[in-house]
């Protein structure tokens, strides 16, 4: 775990001031894995020293403030402590200021302020920062690192040396992402003032673009300060305030002890208003986010590779054990599985994969059960036998092309047994591994190689995860778990025009997983156009899909400017600390010193550029005269395990991905192609039309003519439109009526379209478009998409087009197609309601048995108009028609089609059958009212 000191030692002497500060700790090198391993030695505090953290330290002193304040803007994180502090004692002595930050954070900038002394930080290569530090060295005391261990954060400390009566103030920035997970973003602030503070207080302010869906501050601290964190919030900002008075720290009424002790939480998600994501341009970057919801997972095929050396007996063992139970129970029909568990020897449940039956499930439990830990650890045959026994299914013909394939090693330990070379392990293992596998490792406890995991992990398009051995390490594992178990999209990548971004972080992913969140960010090159488009591909189960979002370049810049809390750079540092994050996982797999350098050079160039401590850089303090300076970095920390030269997160600390995805090197060249192409079949000019409270238009082609007709029926009912047994397709549309605001219940009231289904029998796909989503569903699956993005969806013979807050185009099979438009009507308007048009073009390819209200006109009727007259209204005429041996008076007139012109439409002029089209269509119209919306006529 990181951990950055500073030690000032201010002695008053002539007047003049020394400082010392000197580092302790294992520099980048380039020693290879089995040099370093074994050789590092665990630096862990005891529970006690754990205990007895404070962010203030030193006897006799007065805290007269400590803050903290937290902007978040677009999912980045700026956070600042602050500390005022003064020696009350009768001595000279040292105060310390110490700060738990999260692993995944940087530190930007660090200031003191010691009797009218300013210190002011900045970031600087470590040889740089080494080397001026050297420069104003002076005598004075030195201390050496001194390293915390927690779950989820690491250390700072800083110690000053001071006469009594000196005011000291301290100021820490750190900077970092929020990361989704399991459907929340959380933001941690760890309070551990160790004695009561008359100005204690914490601000977490939100702002999010697209809007806050949900934000909540869960009792993290104890029940003494429930409700204490007061919380305001809008659509699209929110204010968190912990602000407790010194009699509300207290322990208990008398206490001179704080109560503040622990971890200060704020949860909260955003609204989407789509699938496709949201795209922010700001500061000349732009950052794409990607959470899809409302689809089904994709099936999983996994392998469980248990530890059961002797080192987890006991208390690991029984917790590992626990939380399978769980894991097992969250398997499904779809899903296949087995269980490897090793030690010096590997054993396997079952040789073979098993669909996760409730039988298989409960034969695993019992299996997992009777486990007794001993002996040493095999890891590296253990994997082998795993990915055998994927590969066995997949060539077997087992696992569905679209399922997820994944490899879940659980151990506690470094291998001891078999090929004990960490290196040649990680080749073995990625030489076996296909593409479409992946490996996510658990390690339990501090004695495990934790970096070894993470690489091996990070090389096969997994992640890893620490288990801590505390009383909720079955928890941890479960939590894991969850965020992996349940796969929604494979082979996901977004792209841009061409020419209008550049220096794109990763843009091509391996899985989505629900819950989650995927991040693209880059910079904005200059255009004439005003908005920046993205494209994202992706597979889901049984689905193809691409999605089509957008951006103003200026319009969020210009709300940022408005917002009083906003972090107006978010954009810029989001793009570089996600980039220096991939760097560093790229860095620690680089196959060659050669590209390890070059990719060192990036790293520091954009870590001083966007002041960031990272294993490279180092934190010069210096006072305004740079004539004193402290020194401040993030060594390499022996407990991360064995690899050299910070190998990427697992040199800071356990730094989890920004992604759980695999890294593309940046030696591969990554271009911008051009966006795919959303063609849709045209539609002719004249074509068959059913708009608002619904008038039909049938275009018959062989006429040379549109005939009108309305249906009156009632809210609720569903219409068949088409019904085709040959094609096994089937149109319905189901009616919505007019509000009701000051009309008799008897009233008649108009009716539209709410809903448009489109049904595939030999693929058992239905396309369902109402007003407010599109959904797709297949039996099994349901599949669902908003009007908000313009997306591509293809699932087997079904394609279905949206274009974005308009239309919808489904088309089957290449042979049939049916539109669907929009109208969005005012939602305050005493009557009108949203509601859908309907377009089917003539040359639908339908069998010999197609019928409905439309599709029986797929065999065109002869038609004769004759005895044109002037009629009642002297604007429109009237005349004769004789078709299907019926003659019919109708009436000239016109309706509109909405193509074009969304709101005004153009005029279709038309022969207008009276009494809902009777004598023109078959039978009465009741008859083609159906029960569901998949429903055929009935034969």
């Amino acid at each position: 775990m990181r951990c950055l000191a500073l030690l000032l030692g201010l002695l008053a002497l002539h007047q003049t001031h020394c400082f010392e500060f000197v580092v302790e700790g294992e520099w980048e090198t380039e020693t290879s894995l089995e040099e370093q391993h074994g050789r590092f030695q665990r630096a862990i505090l005891t529970s006690e020293e754990q205990e007895d953290f404070e962010a203030i330290r030193g006897d006799d002193i007065t805290v007269k403030s400590y803050k903290v304040e937290s902007r978040i803007t677009s999912r980045f994180c700026h956070t600042t402590v602050k500390s005022s502090v003064v020696n009350s004692g009768p001595n000279a002595q040292s105060i310390g200021f110490n700060v738990q930050i999260p692993k995944r954070a940087f530190i930007t900038n660090f200031t003191m302020n010691v009797n009218g002394i300013t210190f002011v930080g900045s970031v600087k290569e470590k040889t740089v920062a080494r080397s001026l530090y050297a420069q104003a060295r002076a005598r004075g005391k030195a201390a050496g690192l001194v390293r915390a261990n927690s779950q989820d954060m690491e250390t700072f400390k800083t110690e000053v040396h001071v006469p009594p009566g000196s005011k000291i103030e301290f100021e820490l920035h750190y900077q970092e992402m929020m990361q989704r997970k399991l459907g929340f973003y959380e933001h941690s602030l760890y309070l551990q003032p160790g004695r009561l503070v008359p100005q204690f207080q914490v601000d977490v302010y939100i702002y999010e673009p697209s809007g806050i869906a949900s934000v909540e501050t869960p009792n993290t601290l104890g029940e003494h300060f429930s409700g204490m964190a007061k919380l305001t919030s809008s659509k699209h900002k929110a204010h968190v305030v912990f602000k407790p008075s010194l009699q509300q720290q207290r322990k208990c009424e008398n206490c001179t002890t704080s109560a503040i002790d622990g971890i200060f939480t704020v949860k909260y998600d955003v609204l989407r208003d789509s699938n496709a994501g949201e795209l922010h341009v700001s500061d000349g970057h732009f950052v794409h986010f990607f959470a899809p919801a409302n689809l089904s997972p994709l099936p999983k095929n996994i392998v469980f590779a248990i530890d059961v050396s002797g080192s987890m007996w006991g208390v690991k063992m029984k917790q590992t054990v626990e939380a399978m139970q769980t894991i097992l129970d969250d398997l499904t029909m779809d899903d296949y599985f087995s269980i490897v568990d090793f030690n010096h020897n590997v054993r396997c449940w079952s040789e073979e994969l098993v669909p996760g039956s409730t039988i298989q499930v409960a034969e695993a439990k019992k299996y997992i059960q009777n486990i007794k830990p001993n002996g040493g650890t095999n890891i590296n045959e253990a994997l082998m036998r795993a990915v055998q026994m994927l590969v066995k299914a997949s060539n077997q013909g087992m696992i569905d092309p679209r399922s997820v394939s994944m490899i879940m090693l659980v151990s506690d330990g470094d291998p001891t047994v078999g090929e004990i070379k960490l290196s040649a392990i990680q080749k073995n293992v990625k030489k076996v591994m296909r593409e479409e596998f992946s490996l996510f490792s658990l390690g339990i406890g501090f004695d495990v190689d934790y970096d070894f995991l993470e690489r091996i992990a990070m090389e096969n398009r997994g992640v890893a995860q620490r288990i801590y051995t505390s009383h909720d390490a079955s928890d941890q594992i479960r939590r894991f778990y969850s965020q992996v178990s349940s796969p929604l999209l494979r082979k996901i990548t977004v792209q841009f025009p061409e020419n209008s971004v550049s220096d794109v972080t990763q843009n091509h992913f391996d899985k989505y997983f629900s819950g989650s969140e995927l991040v693209v960010a880059g910079k904005v090159l200059p255009s004439e156009s005003t908005t920046l488009n993205s494209f994202t591909t992706a597979s889901a189960d049984r689905l193809d899909l691409s999605l089509q979002t957008e951006a103003d370049y200026l319009e969020l810049d210009a709300e940022l400017a408005q917002q009083q809390h906003a972090f107006t750079g978010f954009a810029r540092q989001m793009w570089a600390y996600i980039t220096v994050n991939q760097l560093l996982a790229e860095r620690s797999l680089a196959p060659t010193a050669g590209q390890k350098r070059k990719i060192t050079q990036r790293i520091l160039t954009l870590a001083v550029e966007h002041q960031f401590v990272t294993p490279l850089t180092a934190l010069l303090v210096e006072s305004e005269e740079a004539k004193e300076r402290l020194l401040a970095d993030s060594p390499k920390d022996p407990k991360q395990g064995c690899c050299a030269g910070g190998s990427g997160m697992a040199a800071l600390g356990g730094r989890t991905p920004v992604q759980m995805v695999h890294s593309i090197p940046p030696w591969v060249q990554m271009t911008t192609p051009a966006p795919p192409s959303h063609a849709e079949r045209p539609l002719p000019d004249h074509i068959t039309i059913v708009e608002n409270d619904p008038h039909f238009i049938v275009h018959l082609p062989k006429n040379n003519m549109d005939i009108c007709f309305n249906i009156d029926s009632e809210p609720g009912h569903i219409l068949n439109l088409v019904s085709d047994p040959g094609a096994g397709v089937v149109v319905n549309g189901q009616l919505v009526g007019s509000k009701r605001v000051g009309v008799e219940e008897k009233e008649k009231v108009n009716t539209y379209f709410g809903t448009v289904s489109v049904f595939y029998q030999p693929d058992g796909i239905r396309v369902s478009v109402s007003t407010d989503r599109i959904d797709l569903t297949d039996g099994r699956n349901n599949h669902s998409f908003t009007w908000g993005a313009t997306a591509d969806i293809t699932q087997d013979r079904v394609k279905v087009s949206i274009v974005k807050d308009s239309k919808v185009m489904v088309t089957v099979d290449d042979k049939i197609t049916v539109m669907v438009l929009l109208h969005r009507v005012w939602k305050k308007h005493p009557t009108h309601v949203d509601f859908l048009g309907l377009y089917i073009p003539n040359n639908n390819q339908y069998s010999s048995e197609a019928h409905g209200l439309i599709g029986q006109f797929g065999q065109e009727p002869e038609v004769r108009v004759f005895n044109l007259h002037q009629g009642a209204d002297p604007r429109k005429k009237e005349a004769t028609m004789e078709v299907k041996g019926n003659k019919l008076v109708v009436t000239r007139g016109w309706q509109k089609d909405y193509r074009q012109d969304s709101k005004r439409g153009s005029d279709v002029f038309c022969w207008f059958i009276h009494n809902s089209g009777k004598g023109f269509i078959d039978g009465h119209y009741t008859n083609y009212i159906v029960p569901r919306l998949d429903s055929f006529l009935p034969l």
